[in-house]
């Protein structure tokens, strides 16, 4: 006699094991407080295709690909409306396109200018690399512009031992490709043992959708968007104001944790370690 009960439940295991790899994007998180560089670029090129856009609009859909990024911003209600006003059709992509190919340039003219690392990124890098971690990176940006930056971060002592950026793979953010890539490069299993960690909503999700932890940083990057002499500069009462409006969006976004900036991060790598031994999974 076969008892029911023996097919009403079902077994599954646990990775109990440690951390093994921490993944990070690059502007906003480890370099280029207020995720400055590609959002000054957007609004230029925007300007010459004679439609202006605000730095709030150029930031909507930070952390995607850079040409997937321009036609986002195209398709913003208020930027199509004013599109459609000045140029009597809707944005097309040959418009894109040609948007793009003036991006490039002007990218990677610029990135220098704010590839100052943030404060606490070579700290935190440290501890990782005493605890044995994988260091992976992602981004947004295009090889040539990757480049740019893996240059300006070495002279600062940050050195990732990969990166993927959305030129290096067929889907970029939200996608989980570029997550998956480091986990390859780096020969690192199971994505239980991976961490990423973003200031975009994209970025988190992308995380996400590998399987990995993902960590929010609400500050230091797109979500605020200001350098970090002005963030500095405001008030504690400003600041918190900001905090309010951004911890709760990546909580729900899915992020697994939400801080500040990247030198907030060791005691969340402490919980997650923790939260494996008891066998949980992000």
């Amino acid at each position: 006699m076969q008892f029911t009960h023996e097919r009403e439940f079902t077994y599954s295991r646990a990775y109990r094991g440690p951390l093994r790899c921490v993944i990070l994007d690059w502007a906003g998180t480890t370099m280029d407080f207020g995720c400055m560089a590609p959002a000054v670029v957007f609004r230029q090129v925007f300007e010459k295709a004679g439609v202006p856009i605000s730095l709030e609009e150029a930031r909507i859909p930070m952390g995607a690909h850079k040409r997937v990024h321009i036609g986002l911003i195209c398709e913003i209600p208020s930027v199509r409306r004013r599109w459609v006003e000045t140029h009597g059709t809707e944005p097309a992509d040959d418009d894109v396109g040609r948007m793009f190919a003036d991006f490039i340039p002007l990218q990677e003219a610029c990135l220098s200018e704010y590839s100052q690392l943030i404060p606490g990124t070579l700290e935190v890098i440290d501890e990782c690399r005493k605890r044995d971690y994988k260091i992976g990176s992602t981004s947004g940006y295009l090889p040539g512009m990757l480049a740019i930056n893996q240059a300006d971060a070495k002279k600062q002592g940050y050195i990732p031992d990969a990166t993927f950026g959305a030129g290096d793979v067929k889907r970029g953010r939200p996608f989980p490709h570029m997550v998956l890539r480091n986990m390859l490069e780096l020969d690192i299993s199971p994505v239980q043992s991976v961490v990423k960690i973003d200031d975009t909503l994209t970025g988190i999700e992308e995380g996400l959708n590998a399987g990995s932890w993902a960590v929010g940083l609400a500050i230091s990057g797109n979500e605020v968007g200001v350098q970090l002499d002005e963030w500095n500069a405001f008030p504690e009462e400003v600041k918190q104001k900001h905090r309010d409006r951004i911890y709760p969006t990546m909580y729900q976004r899915g992020a697994h944790y939400v801080i500040d900036s990247i030198a907030d991060l060791v005691p969340c790598l402490d919980d997650i370690e923790a939260r494996l031994r008891r066998g949980e999974k992000p």
